[in-house]
């Protein structure tokens, strides 16, 4: 029986046409499982806008609002669209030349750049001459669940490149370092460069990769030049310059380098490097460093304004956003390889490569961003798919290499493959599985999109809609208007005022609608100091209350505001009504409203039951919460007419009553609600349609999606 070696060092990579060969099967498999979304709600009319399906990420519109904009050629003052973003501007690129509408291009760019992914994994693998243990990799890694999530087709977000980029800078990197050229110096600190342009991630994966090489040199290649010349080529990447300078000095630098071998010595590089490593921390380098010490996902603070003399404490939106929070470990480790079990052997097998291949540790910042997930929130366990994807496939491969030789000379090729074959599909099912299930839905269906276009042909570019943050983005990019809030502008500052239009009475939301639109289009915008410091108030609580005065003198009126109020934002009114009902001297939450959206699941008989410990009595006179039976105090029905016009029965039952029930009965949905929130604007506008018409006008009414015009 003949035995063969375990991954040698003379290892031989794969013939180029081999190996593109890979890189091609990689790629289409990618996209082949990018397509089960596809397949799942295709056809779906709620899910179809212009024929085509529409996106599932929120952040989606932002960046297709940019490129819709560059298209017709501009765009409104202060109207936050993104026309210089780089995912705008390639969208805006690829809709001149590529045969499709704009739905479909920005529906399936994910599904074919993401998939880029496959290259530099390959990559990764054919520089260690590991061309197998790539190509497992690559299958795995670009369907990752985390990685699948952000990159499925429909996920029209930065996030398509937000792993590819930072790889190949690896790559790039070890490249230069491995075959020792110094014409190719320039390729990962050019990557940086650009990179950057596209996500902040690249520049810390970048400060990684540099504090790697100086960890690799220090300990193996302490005289080797070659190393000395990449880190002071590298360092220009990473200072605080514009990036057509960045990359005039790169390419100066590396010619330098070219043309001056002779010349260069270890006294010279080491100058260079020292005046390098000067500029960088100057520029770049110390801000950086003190940026990630003090970023808000080591301090989670709440938000301080000072301004104007005034000091408000806003409520911090990171607390409600669960991307941003910590999370449990078998979570990280199912978004990484699917499983727990699967985690922890690509942990050890990547430990293992790291070992075999000591280069292969400048990928380590890469892990590390991925780790800090278990701090920082979901969104960063991407960075370590790839790696996670290289560790477990080298453990395959390492153990068909081990297993295989128990087998006869000429059962051991078959043998091999089949090994390799099973582990490969042992890690992919957990993974597959995950996007069978992972029925995401987009993020408007078609009725509330009609909504928004409807309003398109209404509001002007110029005018406001207020709604709240998560709907910013589809509401600018479907109406072509503005908004006070949106996916990337909600900090407590700026959510103040929208919660407060949406939760308070209905005069003082209006007066407030109204003064945060007037304030931001102010030459020098302010907010809630400005406001309080113009009307010459002290106190912000006797303010706010003052604007529950009718007569109260507003700003001039410069543009119509409208208030998009959707069926969908019932579920997260208690959240919304956090930003406002906070104490803004000590940040202490006041005592919040009673609010409960229930769904009856059971008949007891004299009761229904709405979950949670909530009960109804069928009399509609009582409220059964815990152990206490509470009067109500009115009972209101609601229901839609074969002309969609609501029509609503009210019952008064007890004037001592605390608690409102409201039965939307299209919906089989109860409301169980406090006086506070039953008199909030959202409530009474939306859910009841009982607006005030010297302060609002009725301009579309759907059960989905309601629009109002603010008269004020």
């Amino acid at each position: 029986m003949k035995i063969r070696p375990i991954l040698t060092s003379h290892s031989q990579s794969m013939p180029v046409s081999v190996f593109l060969v890979l890189v091609g099967l990689a790629y289409i498999f990618s996209i082949g499982v990018r397509l089960i979304w596809v397949s799942q709600f295709n056809g779906f009319d709620q899910f179809m806008w212009n024929d085509q399906l529409m996106i599932n990420t929120n952040d989606g519109y932002y960046f297709a609002e940019g490129a819709r904009d560059i298209l017709h050629g501009g765009h409104e003052v202060n109207d936050l669209s993104p026309v210089a973003s780089p995912l705008s501007l390639l969208t805006a690129f690829l809709a001149h030349i590529v045969p499709v509408s704009f739905e479909t291009l920005i529906l399936f760019m994910p599904t074919f750049i993401g998939s880029l992914v496959v290259f530099p994994i390959l990559w990764f693998g054919r520089l260690f001459k590991q061309d197998g243990v790539g190509f497992v990799a690559a299958l795995i890694g670009s369907i990752a669940v985390s990685y699948y999530n952000r990159t499925m087709t429909g996920y029209y977000d930065t996030d398509m490149l937000v792993v590819v980029l930072p790889l190949l800078v690896v790559c790039a990197s070890i490249y230069a370092l491995q075959t020792q050229r110094t014409k190719v110096l320039f390729l990962a600190p050019s990557l940086v460069a650009l990179g950057m342009l596209w996500h902040p991630a690249v520049l810390h994966v970048g400060n990684g990769v540099f504090v790697m090489t100086l960890f690799y040199m220090v300990l193996f290649e302490r005289k080797n030049k070659h190393f000395y010349q990449f880190i002071s080529i590298f360092i220009i990447s990473l200072m605080a310059l514009d990036v057509s300078v960045k990359l005039v000095l790169i390419g100066i630098v590396n010619i330098l380098f070219v043309y001056a071998q002779e010349k260069l010595n270890m006294k010279n590089l080491l100058a260079i490097l020292f005046i390098g490593a000067s500029f960088y921390l100057v520029w770049g380098g110390y801000g950086w460093l003190m940026g990630v010490l003090h970023s808000e996902y080591f301090t989670r603070t709440e938000i301080n304004d000072i301004a104007a003399g005034y000091t408000f404490n806003y409520f911090e939106v990171l607390n409600t956003v669960r991307e941003a929070g910590d999370i449990p470990f078998e979570t990280f480790a199912h978004r990484l390889s699917g499983s727990t079990i699967g985690f922890l052997l690509s942990v050890l097998g990547y430990s293992m490569f790291v070992y075999r291949y000591k280069l292969a540790m400048l990928s380590l910042p890469m892990v590390v961003l991925g780790f800090f997930a278990l701090r920082g929130g979901l969104r960063f366990t991407v960075f370590a798919v790839p790696f996670m994807a290289i560790g477990i496939a080298f453990l395959i491969i390492l153990s068909a290499q081990l297993i295989q030789n128990i087998f006869t000379e000429k059962a051991q090729r078959v043998a091999y493959g089949v090994l390799i074959g099973i582990g490969t599909m042992v890690m992919l099912f957990p993974n597959l599985q995950h996007i069978v299930r992972y029925s995401v839905p987009t993020v408007f269906v078609k009725n509330e999109v009609q909504v928004l276009d409807a309003l398109s042909t209404i509001a002007q570019r110029e005018d406001y809609v207020v709604a709240w943050w998560d709907y910013g983005y589809p509401i600018r990019y479907y109406s072509d208007v503005k908004t006070l809030i949106d996916g990337g502008k909600h900090s407590g500052s700026v959510n103040f005022p929208v919660s407060f239009s949406l939760i308070s009475d209905q005069i003082s939301g209006a007066n407030m609608a109204r003064l945060a639109v007037e304030y931001t289009e102010r030459p020098k915008s302010g907010g809630l100091d400005a406001m309080i410091h113009d009307y010459k108030e002290t106190n912000v609580t006797l303010f706010l209350q003052s604007l529950g005065d009718k007569e109260l003198i507003l700003p001039e009126k410069t543009r119509d505001i409208y208030l998009y109020l959707p069926d969908r934002m019932l579920q997260i009114l208690p959240t919304v009504a956090l930003f406002s009902t906070i104490d803004l001297k000590t940040g202490q939450q006041q005592k919040q409203s009673f609010f409960y959206v229930g769904t009856p699941s059971k008949d007891l008989g004299d009761k229904i039951d709405l979950g949670n410990g909530v009960f109804f009595y069928k009399n509609g006179k009582q409220l059964l919460i815990g152990n206490q039976t509470l009067p109500v105090h009115t009972f209101i029905t609601t229901v839609y007419d074969a002309d969609a016009k609501l029509a609503k029965n009210s019952l008064h039952v007890n004037s001592e009553g605390a608690f409102f029930v409201i039965y939307m009965k299209d919906y089989n949905r109860f409301l169980v609600l406090d006086d506070d929130m039953f008199n909030s604007l959202f409530i009474q506008l939306y859910v009841l349609e009982n607006y005030d018409p010297e302060l609002f006008e009725a301009t579309i009414l759907t059960p989905l999606a309601k629009v109002y015009k603010l008269k004020r």
